[in-house]
């Protein structure tokens, strides 16, 4: 096994394992950290395949703002520890068969895209981080705005709704 292939095993543990953690964790603030590590190792993932820029928009837009965002508002709500109920549990019965059947299906798809999988990567990346500026800033720029606008409202959203009530 070369290097590559060790670092790529090592990253997707980090995604898996993380992505477990976020479940399963009843803390709000310990789920947004174990977020964290899901787009750090997301980030090395993406510097594997060769794409730099969008490993450094993961590290700062991601890993950065929006993570910041999450923990503010987890703060803001003063939101504690999870509160275990017995439709969790329910939902556990429907979910596991759930969850092994999606990944029977993944793993089919998998399978049979070897072929894609090894014509895609003999072409290599289509587009540098120019074009893919012009492309972003000119011809998608309504709905980069209209992206950020979103972003804006769940911002007010949830400073409205942390926002203490006075009883009048």
């Amino acid at each position: 096994m070369n290097a590559p292939v060790i670092i790529f095993f090592v990253l997707a543990a980090m995604c898996v394992i993380g992505a477990i953690s976020l479940i399963l964790q009843r803390h709000p603030i310990h789920s947004a950290l174990s977020l964290i590590v899901v787009m750090v190792a997301l980030a090395g993932l993406y510097l594997l395949m060769g794409a730099e820029f969008v490993a450094a928009v993961q590290i700062i837009v991601y890993g950065g703002a929006i993570m910041v965002l999450f923990v503010f508002v987890i703060m803001l709500l003063n939101a504690g520890a999870e509160e275990r109920t017995n439709v969790s549990k329910l939902a556990g019965f429907a979910g596991i068969p759930l969850a092994v059947a999606l990944t029977g299906l993944l793993a089919a798809a998998v399978a049979r895209s070897e072929d894609a999988v090894q014509a895609a990567t003999q072409t290599g990346l289509p587009a540098p981080t120019k074009a893919l500026a012009n492309l972003l800033f000119q011809d998608f720029v309504y709905p980069f705005e209209l992206t950020s606008f979103l972003i804006l409202v769940a911002i007010l959203g949830a400073i409205v709704l942390a926002a203490p009530r006075s009883e009048s």
